[in-house]
């Protein structure tokens, strides 16, 4: 059994009340390794320009950021944002919600895609083999922060988490980490090298996330403020992750009956 060290969220002060977390460096170090990720690929398939890659990565940037925050307050806490709508844009007091941000991916996506007239499923198919990146890094600041922590449970490899009590619990960080991350990435980069029909490469990370994620989340403590959404063990990432599968499923299949051009990434 391990017992957290119980790290402090904050790596370093900047000045004032600024400072450097380990959440904001994962941030900072998903995006920029997606970044060199993807321009690498491009040195192959030149759908866009180095400079171009670049803005779209801003624009991927603020619809995670907003995307997720919003998520949170909505779908995570939304009976305190209706007492306190400004919660929404407290963002130091913590709170993001993937299914949130990938929706804020997506929809930069589109208007980036109606904007600059690219193909819709082109691009996603491009950027979505890099969303595993953060999610690694992302997981990692939750285990630091020791946050999001798992159910309680007597495997050898338990860790108790001071801060919450002194029960020993799932690394849920760890496993997904593991899975949504590193094993998804290393799919997805597989899969991409192979032919593929346009819309494949995005149905399939939206069918096995929500799969990794429906599972991972028996592990996981569901959020104290929410607890179960139904009976006693349907959490609301598990109901999140509900439409993602089936919309990964159709994406699948769809890319087999009307995707004509095969091509290769990353």
């Amino acid at each position: 059994m391990f017992v957290h060290p119980g790290f402090d969220p904050v790596i370093f002060h900047v000045a004032g009340p600024f400072s450097v977390r380990w959440y904001g460096l994962a941030y900072v170090i998903g995006f920029y390794t997606a970044w060199l990720l993807g321009c690498k690929a491009l040195k192959k398939h030149t759908i866009m320009t180095k400079d171009l890659f670049s803005d779209l990565i801003f624009y991927l940037m603020l619809g995670v950021i907003f995307g997720g925050r919003i998520g949170y307050v909505l779908f995570y806490n939304f009976t305190s944002f209706v007492v306190d709508p400004l919660l929404t844009l407290r963002v130091w007091e913590g709170g993001m919600s993937f299914h949130g941000g990938l929706l804020g991916v997506m929809l930069s996506l589109l208007y980036f895609s109606y904007k600059y007239e690219f193909n819709f499923w082109q691009l996603c198919d491009f950027i979505i083999p890099l969303v595993p990146l953060g999610l690694f890094f992302g997981r990692a600041a939750n285990f630091i922060n020791a946050e999001l922590w798992g159910r309680v449970t007597n495997v050898p490899w338990a860790v108790v988490f001071p801060k919450v009590d002194q029960l020993p619990r799932h690394p849920s960080q760890l496993y997904e980490m593991l899975f949504e991350g590193f094993i998804l990435f290393f799919l997805l980069r597989y899969c991409c090298k192979q032919k593929t029909q346009h819309k494949f490469i995005t149905g399939l990370f939206l069918f096995s996330y929500a799969v990794i994620r429906f599972s991972l989340e028996f592990f996981r403590e569901p959020d104290v403020q929410l607890g179960f959404i139904y009976q006693n063990w349907l959490s609301m990432g598990q109901l999140l992750s509900l439409p993602m599968l089936l919309l990964g499923a159709v994406l699948i299949l769809l890319s087999g009956q009307l995707g004509n051009r095969k091509r290769t990434m990353l």
